[in-house]
């Protein structure tokens, strides 16, 4: 791996490099770009596949950045926001829009966490304790299994409980209270009581300095709990359409966001009150030869990954979908995107070994086995805890998803 670190390097790509880009065993392939002859590149697999592609979310063109881009998207016209007055906003604006939403039309919800009051240290929260009070939006102490906790009991007695856990690395001390608690409300109860108006939002991933303590991504855990909602959105829309969705839902939810995404995604995002349907995948790009799949900020990577994919295999063309809720998830969306593809590609930062493409795979497989051209692959961090100085080759970056639908492709 470090010889594949050290190559990608020396290659002027230093800012980009990631390990993957090497992959022993993979047939070779016809670019084109690549028509040198077998005695001028004796190892094919040492072709650097970025070449210059712009990359990353400052780049993106999934992102609505103008008035027209909003006015042409065929799935915000699905959802009837097409048309609507637009402002610019980067993820933490919408973030804030959306709860500015909630207490300003339901009189029963509260904000509360660790330094909400003033912003939080992400700002997301900043004005909502001067607008609406801080018997609204309030500070709590250092003590997640207490705000879970409090939450919880706001919830049971009929307020709507918007609760911020200030990195998702430390919601683990909350985690009783989010799993043998809120989840279990309901069924426990017979439905006399439950914790359906608690969202918990929390920021997570990875942001190119956070180390092990604030880059995890532990959205499986949680999609493991029946009686919750798991949510992760890549965008400004999203995001706003989505929490509202989440504190308006009547389960509990646990709303990740991906904090890389806070000021680098930035879009026209209507005006008002919208919601986006909890449980619904978006396909955000069509295709026919293999389906790639990922949520949150891992969107980018996989963008970038079909990009240069199409670009070295003419003809080829990959369907994007991003799940948007991994609890419920849609497997339905899935499982047609594959049918018609034959092949899968599922991608996120958290940890490979039973992360949550493991379950993604196993469900599709079991949908679509008859239909599968290739064995589905999965495109993770790695199983170590996420470190500082060598995120970027614990990430699973744009190369190394290209090389797993090359792999997909070339079976």
């Amino acid at each position: 791996m470090l010889r594949h670190c050290v190559l990608a390097l020396t290659r002027g790509n230093m800012r980009r490099a990631c390990p993957g880009v090497v992959s022993a065993g993979v047939r070779r392939y016809s670019t084109a770009t690549d028509s040198s002859s077998s005695s001028n590149n004796n190892n094919s697999n040492n072709i650097e596949p970025i070449r210059g592609l712009p990359m990353g979310v400052s780049n993106s063109q999934l992102l609505h950045r103008t008035v027209a881009a909003v006015q042409r998207s065929s799935n915000l016209k699905t959802l009837g926001l097409s048309e609507h007055e637009t402002q610019k906003m980067n993820m933490c604006q919408a973030i804030n829009d959306a709860m500015r939403i909630v207490l300003a039309t339901d009189e029963t919800a509260v904000v509360f966490g660790e330094d909400v009051a003033f912003g939080g240290v992400f700002r997301c929260t900043v004005g909502l304790a001067d607008e609406f009070g801080r018997e609204r939006v309030f500070n709590t102490p250092l003590t997640e299994q207490g705000i879970a906790g409090f939450g919880i009991g706001l919830a049971s007695m009929g307020q709507t409980a918007v609760a911020e856990i200030q990195f998702a690395d430390y919601v683990f001390p909350a985690f009783d209270q989010i799993v043998n608690e809120a989840a279990k409300f309901r069924y426990r109860s017979g439905g006399e009581f439950n914790a359906g108006r608690l969202t918990i939002r929390t920021p997570c991933s990875a942001v190119g300095h956070g180390g092990h303590y604030h880059s995890q991504s532990p959205e499986a855990f949680f999609a493991h709990v029946p009686g919750l909602r798991v949510v992760m959105p890549r965008s400004p829309i999203q995001a706003k359409g989505l929490l509202l969705a989440a504190i308006r839902d009547q389960n509990p939810v646990v709303f990740f966001e991906p904090k890389i995404l806070y000021r680098s995604a930035v879009e026209q995002v209507p005006v008002g009150d919208y919601t986006i349907p909890l449980s619904q995948a978006e396909i955000l790009k069509p295709g026919d030869n293999v389906t790639v799949v990922g949520y949150g900020a891992q969107i980018y990577a996989l963008e970038n990954a079909i990009q240069m994919i199409e670009r070295d295999f003419p003809g080829v063309s990959c369907e994007l979908i991003d799940l948007q809720t991994i609890l419920p998830y849609d497997a339905e969306a899935v499982a047609r995107s594959v049918n018609k593809t034959g092949r899968l590609v599922v991608a996120h930062e958290a940890p490979r070994t039973q992360g949550f493409a493991a379950e993604l795979a196993a469900e599709i497989q079991e949908r679509c086995f008859l239909r599968l051209e290739s064995p589905i692959e999965r495109v993770c961090g790695l199983f170590v805890p996420h470190p500082l100085v060598f995120e970027r080759f614990y990430m699973p970056c744009a190369v190394r998803t290209y090389e797993a639908i090359k792999r997909s492709l070339t079976f």
